[in-house]
C-alpha cells in the first residue's frame, strides 16, 4: 500500500468560499477531478455514487473524480470548496485502489487547512459556480500554469494541506483490489491505455487461462474486462480533452482509439456529449 501512497500527487485547480441559493441545480454531471466541500451555513444535497447526500455545517465531502454526480440546494447555503485531481505516479486512479468514506465531521484543523489553502491561493476562486462548466480563464490547463508558478515553499505547503484534507475520507488500511493479480492487471491496463488490450492478453499477462481470468475479473469489478478498459480510455480522454491542446484524433491514439469516427462515437454514448462539446462546455468556449 505505501508504494501507492508515496507517489500520490495533488494538483489543485480551484478554492474559494461561495453563498448559493436555488440557482446550484445541477444534473448530470461527470467531471474528470474531484472536489472537496466544508458546509459553513444552510444545507444542499449531492447525490453521488448512488447514494443522497445532505450537506449541513460542520461536515465536509468528498466528490470522487469521473463520478456521475447531481446538485441541488433547495434554499440556501454556504461552502468553502476545493476542485483537484489526484494521481498515483503511474497514472491510476487512487480510487481504484482503496476505499473511501465520503462524509467526514469537521475538525478545528480542517477548517484552517481550507481557510490557508484559500489564503495561499487566493486567485483560485471559481467565476462561475456550475460544476458542469468554468470560465475560460479557469481551464485546467491555466490552473496547471498556476500550480507551476506557486512559489515553492507554497507549492509544498498546498500539497500538504491537500493530503491533509483528503486522509480523511480514507476508509481503513484495505487495497479495494486486494488480490495481487488481479491488481497488477489494473495497474497494467491503466499504462497501456494507448496499446491494444483483449481479454486474452490480459490473461496471458495474469498467467491465467481466458476463461477463468474473465470470471476473476467480474467477481472482482462487476463488469467484463473490455467494459472496464473502455471506461478507463474515455476517463483518461476527458482529462486530456482539458489538460492538453492534443487534437481529437491525437487524444483518440493515446488512449487507444485509432479510429477517430469511433471514438467520437464510443465518448458520446458514454458521456453524451461528443468529445468537442466537452472540450467546449468544460472550458467555457461555446
Amino acid at each position: 500500500m505505501q508504494e501507492y501512497l508515496k507517489s500520490l500527487k495533488f494538483s489543485l485547480l480551484n478554492i474559494g468560499h461561495a453563498k448559493l441559493d436555488t440557482d446550484w441545480d445541477y444534473d448530470n454531471v461527470i467531471s474528470p477531478f474531484a472536489r472537496m466541500y466544508l458546509i459553513t451555513s444552510g444545507s444542499a444535497y449531492v447525490y453521488h455514487n448512488n447514494q443522497k447526500f445532505t450537506l449541513k455545517p460542520g461536515f465536509m465531502y468528498l466528490i470522487p473524480s469521473n463520478t456521475y454526480s447531481r446538485y441541488t440546494c433547495n434554499l440556501k447555503h454556504e461552502q468553502y470548496y476545493i476542485s483537484f485531481l489526484e494521481e498515483v505516479g503511474i497514472g491510476l486512479s487512487i480510487y481504484n485502489l482503496m476505499n473511501f468514506r465520503y462524509a467526514v465531521k469537521t475538525t478545528k484543523l480542517d477548517s484552517y487547512c481550507f481557510r490557508r489553502l484559500l489564503e495561499i491561493n487566493p486567485d483560485r476562486t471559481l467565476i462561475n459556480n456550475n460544476p458542469e462548466t468554468y470560465d475560460n480563464e479557469s481551464s485546467l490547463l491555466y490552473y496547471n500554469e498556476k500550480n507551476e508558478a506557486l512559489i515553492s515553499n507554497f507549492y509544498v505547503e498546498t500539497q500538504g494541506l491537500l493530503k491533509i484534507l483528503f486522509s480523511k475520507f480514507i476508509l481503513g488500511d484495505k487495497l479495494l483490489v486486494n488480490e495481487k493479480g488481479m491488481n497488477n492487471v489494473v495497474i497494467y491496463i491503466s499504462k497501456n491505455l494507448h496499446k491494444e488490450l483483449t481479454v486474452k492478453s490480459l490473461a496471458t499477462f495474469s498467467n491465467l487461462s481466458k476463461d477463468y481470468f474473465s470470471k476473476r475479473f467480474m467477481e472482482k469489478f462487476n463488469m467484463r474486462p473490455s467494459k472496464y478498459i473502455e471506461l478507463k480510455r474515455l476517463e483518461r480522454a476527458q482529462l486530456l480533452l482539458l489538460t492538453t491542446n492534443y487534437s481529437l484524433r491525437e487524444i483518440g491514439q493515446k488512449v487507444g482509439f485509432e479510429n477517430a469516427a469511433y471514438f467520437s462515437r464510443i465518448f458520446k454514448k458514454n458521456v453524451n456529449r461528443t468529445p468537442t462539446e466537452f472540450r467546449n462546455e468544460q472550458l467555457g468556449m461555446n
